[in-house]
This record gives C-alpha cells, structure tokens and sequence, in this order.
C-alpha cells in the first residue's frame, strides 16, 4: 500500500473514527486509482485532469456503474484534501472534475402481504437457528437498521423491555430505534433460548456480548448476515432474493405508505441529509401506480 495512503487511512480511523466498512470502501476505491495513474506514468504529485478523466472513462468502458464513480471520485477529492492540507502536493486536480450523475435506480421492496407471509413461514421453522433467524428477519423489518448496525448490536445496546435500540451510525451518530411487539417477543425468545443454548453447547467461558451470533456462540458478519437471508429465502420456498437493503427499504416504504413523514423516516434511518430519504417517495408512487394498474387493467395502453 503507497505510504501516503496508509497514514490517510490511519487518521480516517484514529481521528474521524470512520467505519471499518468505510475504510475499506476508500482504501479500494483510491488504491483502484492509483494502479492506472502508475500505468499511465504518473505520480501521486502530477496526477491532472486528463488523467482523472481517462480514468473515469476506462471504468465506464468496463461497465463500472455511475455511482461506483462517483464514490471513487468523493474519495479521491477528499484524499487529496488530506494531501494538500499535509503539504504532499501543491493542489488538488479532483476539486474541478464534475461527478458523473448516478443512474436512479428505485430501490427493491417486498409489499406487506410478502413481509408477512416471509415472517409466517419462517415462524414455522423447527431447525436449530430458527429463533435466531426470526428474531433478525423482525428487527431488521421493525427497524430498518443497516447490516453494520444489526451485526455490531451488544446485549447492552438493546432494550427489550422497553422495546427499542441505540444505534451507533454513520460518523459516529447516535440514534434510538423503537420495535413492535413482535419483534420483542422474537427477541426474547432467542436470548433467552437460542443464544443461551448455542453459548452453553459450545462450552464458552466468556461469551461475547454481541446480540447475533453464529453457530460457534461468536459474533456474526455481515457477510454471514447475507448468507443467513439467502438460507431463510431457500428454506422458506419464497425465493424473494433476500437482502438487508431489500428489508430496509421495505421498512421505510410501508412506513411512507401509512402516512409517516420524511423527518420521522430519516431519523429512524439514520439519513444525514432528508435528500437520501425522499427516493422512497418515488418508491410508494411506485407500489400506487402498480395498485392501480391492478384494479383498472383497462388503463394499461397495448
């Protein structure tokens, strides 16, 4: 790894305290960069405008999506930043490069009659982890958490009693997240019986406090949360191509459709900005276009 870009990393970790998701995101995303400004003969002090332009034109010509580029280009922009401000380089180039406008892909949502019919029959379950995968399919559809968030959940941070969690964000944003009955009861049930059991067979002296644990009684991935979702898809024979962001937008669509409003939806979200936010508007305008269409079949144009 260039040096210059270990020592941004470090201060993105130690000083902003940035996610290690994040970190990784960037340490790619610049790394990327920099193995085609060395192709191209350049250094990290003479890279310009053309260079910046070819690049993002290469990643275009192999099918890299808008958005990628423009996630590299925030990235790059604020290394550079970093490098001007330490007195590595004169001047930023990224600073007059326009981002490439992001194709506006809606996000993918399960309607209320498909969340239920998912939450029934995974009920029904009888294997080993049934209750664990329960209690994960309520909290995320109860509260709309990110996988991060869900996979760094403690004991401490939830409060079943009272029904709601604290959750640590984006930049270090704290937020408190209410869940339904429901979910509380999944929960109960699972630290009370799955996850003491899994503990307890696994013969571990000091278990970790996280909430969600995997078959060994430690903490679970996020990458582990993926492939619990595509299991629960195959073993409940729905096949809805499960995902954490499908249960997400779903959690914040139904709360549009019920008459929610944006600032109630960012806050539960945890969205910086109520921009991000307002793509489930188009969303709901979506599902009613979709209802319509069903009911008044004559409108459809042949």
């Amino acid at each position: 790894m260039n040096e210059e870009l270990r020592l941004y990393l470090d201060y993105l970790e130690n000083q902003r305290k940035y996610s290690i998701h994040t970190l990784d995101a960037y340490g790619r995303d610049i790394s990327m960069f920099f193995e085609f400004m060395v192709q191209e003969g350049y250094t990290i002090t003479n890279v310009d405008q053309t260079l910046i332009r070819n690049f993002l034109r290469h990643e275009v010509e192999n099918n890299k999506k808008k958005s990628s580029n423009q996630r590299r280009l925030v990235a790059l922009r604020k290394f550079y930043d970093w490098l001007l401000k330490n007195q590595y380089v004169e001047s930023n180039p990224f600073t007059l490069i326009t981002s490439p406008k992001a194709d506006k892909n809606l996000p993918t949502i399960l309607y209320e009659k498909e969340v239920e019919e998912l939450l029934s029959k995974n009920s029904n379950r009888k294997d080993y982890f049934a209750k664990r995968d329960q209690a994960i399919l309520e909290l995320f559809y109860a509260s709309g958490l990110r996988v991060s968030e869900l996979v760094s959940l403690t004991l401490q941070n939830i409060n079943v009693k009272q029904r709601y969690a604290r959750i640590l964000g984006k930049g270090n944003k704290e937020r408190i997240v209410p869940f339904t009955i429901r979910c509380q009861e999944a929960l109960k049930e699972y630290i009370e019986g799955n996850r003491v059991d899994c503990i307890t067979k696994n013969k571990i002296e000091k278990p970790t406090n996280y909430l969600f644990i995997n078959k060994y009684g430690n903490r679970i991935t996020s990458r582990g949360i993926e492939y619990i979702l595509k299991s629960i898809d195959r073993k409940t024979g729905l096949n809805l191509s499960l995902h954490p962001h499908t249960l997400r937008h779903s959690f914040a669509t139904h709360l549009l459709n019920k008459g929610a409003d944006l600032r109630t939806i960012q806050e539960l979200l945890g969205h910086e900005s109520l921009q991000t936010t307002q793509i489930y508007t188009h969303v709901s305008k979506e599902d009613m276009l979709e209802e319509y269409k069903k009911a008044f079949p004559r409108t459809i144009k042949k």
